[in-house]
């Protein structure tokens, strides 16, 4: 057997400098989004994953639901997040409600819980955390501008 090719380059990490000048520079949900992805090491697709349940604030952990090769795994929660997270999501459920009241507000579920469990698409903790900015035919609702 050969041994694998080193790769040309080195991969490029920002100092925590660089990363908090970067975060200092955005606000609302884009930043709530980019501190997560930092302070959680989840990948992009796994952070758009991300349903209210997943998230247990009183054990400061984070359920990752078919991460890397399908698989499920829990990451931290980053305690710097956690009150910046509870506030954000005061305002996606406030913003919700104003979509339940327009006649959206449903989310598609995964596997056929929906035929199991036929009100859980409307239920809070099956809401994304970081839902679609418009209504779709998926997701029904629409995210609140911060």
């Amino acid at each position: 057997m050969r041994p694998a090719k080193k790769s040309p380059r080195a991969p490029v990490v920002f100092t925590r400098e660089e990363v908090q000048a970067i975060l200092s520079k955005m606000e609302g949900t884009k930043k709530m989004m980019a501190s997560l992805l930092y302070g959680t090491d989840m990948r992009l697709i796994e952070l758009l994953r991300l349903r209210v349940k997943d998230i247990d604030f009183q054990m400061n952990r984070i359920a990752v639901r078919q991460g890397k090769g399908g698989k499920d795994h829990v990451t931290m929660l980053p305690q710097s997040l956690k009150e910046p997270l509870r506030a954000y999501l005061v305002k996606v459920k406030q913003a919700r409600e104003i979509d339940l009241r327009e006649g959206f507000g449903n989310v598609e579920l995964p596997y056929a819980l929906d035929k199991k469990y036929p009100q859980a698409d409307r239920e809070w903790k099956w809401q994304y955390v970081f839902p679609a900015p418009k209504p779709s035919s998926v997701l029904q609702w629409s995210i609140p501008t911060f």
